[in-house]
């Protein structure tokens, strides 16, 4: 894999030059942004002393899986580690997401305190309310964080913590995971169920409230209730296309037509397992291709980027997710993300080669800004009045 920046997409300096520009005056949002670090841009310095901060934890393996983003999103925060505002400047990217971790109440209530103390402690990121807020950000040169979460099963039945979550800031949710959950089913569940009554009154609320509905991990039947009972745009924050490479985290061309029938987005993410039949050789051509796809069956309108890859995790930990926290997730054992990394996006600087890559297929200048951002600005700004 390269670690070289510039991806050989063949194209002419003129090319590169529109790329280059379009990019730097783009507004750029990643809806599944879990950068700016990634493993390649870590010090092993870092590496090394995040292992030692995670060693009391090794008796529980979903505490100690998820200790090691932490300790490194508390690094970040305080500044030891560079990387964190350099990677996320050189990337270009405007706004992406800060998440919340509802699979608890303890965990909940610990990811709230990291993101809090990001929004705190970095004086060049603001937290993301509006799509103005988002504009404010590429105006002064800042960089916006957007409050998400990908699970729902930590709320139980309680409605009233979605209030106090929207409160906090949260601003996109996830219907689901990859397994059954009082809303729906996930991606992985057996049973293919459709929204619950819960699950009806859950995405009416949201709506009232003005948080997006995302469909990233929710099975199909799930994702078509939501889209058949939302009043506003619903989203897949982080997909793939089912028709290129059948994996479970993908959607069929029904959810696709679907969601793009909300006014919604499809958001296409960049996970070497679940593009592509060979994550040891995917490129970010196959990610290209899975946009080329949507475009082609609903319009430039309805696709957009979350990445969703690589984390901003170091490698022991990755590895140690996939042997011993995937399998407890919906995953089949031996499967699912972990070193892999899909070639011209190993890091988060290398961004600007979805926009290099989109200028190589001959899409024009102003459906590149609306997959670079455009398409989510218009559903968040629809969604958050």
């Amino acid at each position: 894999m390269t670690e070289d920046p510039v991806y050989d997409f063949g194209l002419a300096p003129e090319q590169e030059e529109r790329a280059q520009h379009l990019h730097q005056e783009s507004i750029i949002i990643d809806m599944l942004f879990q950068g700016p670090l990634s493993p390649a841009a870590i010090p092993p310095s870092i590496e090394e002393r995040v292992r030692e901060l995670c060693a009391p934890y090794r008796e529980d393996p979903l505490q100690y899986s998820a200790m090691s983003s932490r300790v490194i999103a508390r690094l970040a925060a305080s500044g030891a580690i560079a990387a964190f505002h350099d990677e996320w400047y050189a990337s270009g990217i405007t706004a992406g997401n800060r998440q919340l971790d509802p699979v608890d109440p303890s965990r909940l209530i610990a990811s709230m305190g990291e993101v809090a103390r990001q929004f705190d402690q970095v004086p060049w990121l603001i937290k993301a309310l509006t799509g103005d807020d988002i504009r404010r950000a590429k105006k002064e040169g800042l960089k916006a964080g957007i409050v998400s979460a990908q699970e729902t099963v930590g709320l139980g039945q309680d409605l009233e913590l979605l209030d106090a979550l929207y409160d906090f800031g949260l601003r996109v949710l996830q219907l689901t995971y990859n397994t059954q959950n009082y809303i729906g089913s996930g991606c992985a569940e057996a049973a293919n169920g459709g929204l619950s009554n819960f699950g009806r009154r859950f995405v009416e609320r949201m709506n009232q409230l003005g948080i997006v509905v995302d469909t990233g991990h929710s099975g199909k039947a799930t994702t078509l209730d939501a889209c058949r009972y939302s009043r506003k745009p619903v989203i897949a924050s982080h997909t793939g296309v089912e028709q290129l490479y059948p994996h479970m985290r993908a959607k069929s061309d029904e959810e696709i037509r679907a969601i793009a029938a909300t006014g919604g987005v499809v958001g296409i993410f960049a996970m070497p397992w679940f593009i592509h039949h060979d994550p040891n050789a995917t490129t970010i051509h196959h990610v290209l291709d899975h946009i080329d796809y949507v475009v082609r069956l609903v319009g430039v309108d309805h696709v957009g980027i979350g990445t969703d890859w690589p984390m901003s995790d170091v490698t022991w930990s990755l590895v140690y997710f996939k042997e011993h926290v995937a399998p407890k997730l919906g995953f089949e054992k031996g499967t699912g993300p972990s070193t892999e990394v899909v070639e011209g996006f190993t890091r988060y600087s290398q961004f600007i080669n979805f926009t290099r890559g989109l200028v190589a297929r001959g899409y024009g200048d102003a459906d590149i800004q609306k997959i670079l951002g455009g398409n989510w600005l218009r559903v968040l700004d629809e969604v958050l009045e």
